[in-house]
């Protein structure tokens, strides 16, 4: 069995919060952690895509009622917006009688979609957390394989535990064609499934790099409002990430357009119809596939909400990625897919105007080892490692 870090963290918020949404994208084991936390917490587990699970929860409140002392989990919630308001009166009920934590654990596919629903009734009733595809430490605690199936498969269980190559690319190949011919047409969107597959697969041609809507406007033959919709979409849907550009130093000219990255780098390879490593190594997005691997495990290592930024000048002044703890307290991080990493001017230039308090080169080896101007070098393991005993 797969052991997830943040299991803990929920089974932490369950016990100071009336309520809390576990959110992540379909397949990446949310339903699994809450079967775990269910076998220990006394709880009832009720699936929003079974019609039968749907009815019970038609009357919550009484079904609240007749089951109450349990907690009760609501898997993909999303699909019952309705259900929240009910949700509110129950937990304020059970406040006043002394009872305020671990009533309801809601998971959900769809992060704004859940965020808007639960926010507009349960603010001040509830915690959020995210379950990501697996970091490179649970990878390791877990499976008995090279790191290097973890960058090529992905973090989806049921991509990593895959017997061989062609089963885990098949089974990343159908959780694609899902999500475009079922899943999104679900929650409402009147997108062609093949249009979406373009506009997905030419964002895996283009991981890493800078947003350009008029380009991607282009390629589809749509326009830019349309491309935002498309993006803003698969973003919701955890697919998808917009890192942002650190802008507050107002005296330079800086890059202001987010980077685009498609989060799980099993989804970026088999988008590009990459099966094996050897073709990863010979194609040219292998730079910004290994980029986006390294920063959405580091990211993953973050239990609060730390703002995460890049940040670049046309001078090229340039960090991969900032983590900004406080003010006083920012993590520059320059990401090289090399066993002997070296350090560009731009990093140096970008670190002292950034005012980096600690500065790091990820780079593909097991060593740690300072490096000049207070720069240290360390495995992906280690900054993720790093990351986590700072929360």
């Amino acid at each position: 069995m797969i052991e997830r870090h943040l299991l803990e963290n929920v089974e932490y918020l369950l016990s100071v919060t009336p309520s809390v949404a576990l959110l992540g994208p379909r397949q990446v084991g949310k339903t699994t952690l809450a079967h775990t936390i269910a076998e220990k917490a006394n709880a009832i587990y009720l699936d929003m895509e079974d019609p039968l699970d749907i009815q019970k929860v038609q009357d919550v409140v009484g079904f609240h009622a007749e089951n109450r002392g349990h907690l009760i989990i609501l898997d993909e919630v999303q699909r019952v917006p309705e259900i929240f308001a009910p949700v509110r009166t129950i937990i304020d009920k059970e406040r006043r009688k002394g009872n305020k934590n671990g009533l309801f654990l809601f998971l959900g596919s769809a992060s704004i979609e859940l965020l808007q629903q639960s926010g507009e009734s349960l603010a001040g009733r509830i915690a959020y957390s995210e379950l990501f595809p697996l970091n490179i430490l649970e990878f390791q605690e877990s499976l008995n394989q090279p790191d290097t199936t973890l960058w090529l498969r992905g973090g989806f269980p049921e991509s990593l535990l895959a017997t061989n190559e062609l089963n885990s690319y098949t089974w990343r190949k159908n959780f694609i064609r899902t999500y475009l011919e079922r899943d999104i047409p679900q929650l409402g969107p009147r997108i062609p499934a093949s249009t979406l597959q373009r506009f997905w697969t030419m964002l895996a041609h283009h991981q890493g790099s800078v947003m350009n809507a008029a380009h991607l406007a282009r390629s589809l033959d749509v326009s830019g409002t349309t491309i935002a919709r498309y993006l803003d979409l698969m973003c919701d849907l955890l697919l998808v990430r917009r890192l942002q550009p650190w802008t507050f130093n107002i005296g330079k000219r800086l890059i202001r357009s987010p980077k685009i990255y498609v989060r799980d780098s099993g989804l970026v390879h088999t988008l590009l119809n990459i099966k094996e490593m050897n073709e990863l190594l010979g194609h040219p997005v292998v730079g910004g596939s290994w980029e986006g691997f390294v920063i959405e495990n580091i990211i993953s290592a973050l239990r609060d909400t730390i703002p995460c930024y890049y940040y670049g000048t046309p001078g090229g002044a340039e960090i991969d990625l900032i983590l900004e703890f406080s003010p006083s307290d920012r993590w520059a991080i320059e990401i090289k897919r090399s066993t002997a990493p070296s350090i560009s001017k731009g990093f140096h230039l970008a670190c002292d105007e950034i005012k980096a308090s600690q500065k790091f080169v990820v780079y593909n080896g097991t060593q740690r080892f300072p490096m000049t101007n207070g720069i240290t070098a360390i495995s992906l393991r280690g900054i993720v490692e790093e990351v986590q005993s700072r929360n």
